[in-house]
């Protein structure tokens, strides 16, 4: 029997809705934390408190800051969904980028948006 070169198009069509519910999923948390970013949420006493502590401050702007790095993550995170999306349009989702060979089903499910098998980067790593 011939290797398979790619996925069939029931399975990308199962991929595609992992990766729809993984998306949707995605914005909302994004967009929850761009809310808490711009105070948005109105859930926060800064605009209204005059007592201000230097500690309280010094914490705050950490949050923030921690805030804006996993919103930037989650960004990149949705970046790499709607990527996976348009491989499976190209038909091309699920091939190992660097072998061509197709990436476990196991490993699709769990990581969405990968390109590479376990094999692969694990390889890579050690360069």
């Amino acid at each position: 029997m011939a290797e398979k070169k790619r996925y069939s198009d029931e399975e990308l069509e199962e991929f595609r809705a992992i990766i729809n519910e993984k998306l949707e999923l995605a914005y909302r948390d994004y967009n929850q934390m761009m809310k808490q970013i711009m105070n948005a949420d109105g859930n926060d006493i800064d605009d209204t408190s005059h007592a201000y502590n230097v500690l309280e401050e010094g914490s705050a702007t950490q949050s923030k800051e921690e805030m804006v790095q996993f919103a930037s993550r989650q960004q990149k995170f949705i970046q790499g969904l709607e990527a996976a999306l348009v491989r499976i349009e190209n038909k091309t989702y699920g091939i190992d980028r660097i072998t061509g060979e197709l990436i476990p089903k196991e490993r699709l499910r769990a990581v969405p948006h990968a390109t590479l098998s376990v094999a692969s980067k694990n390889a890579r790593k050690k360069f």
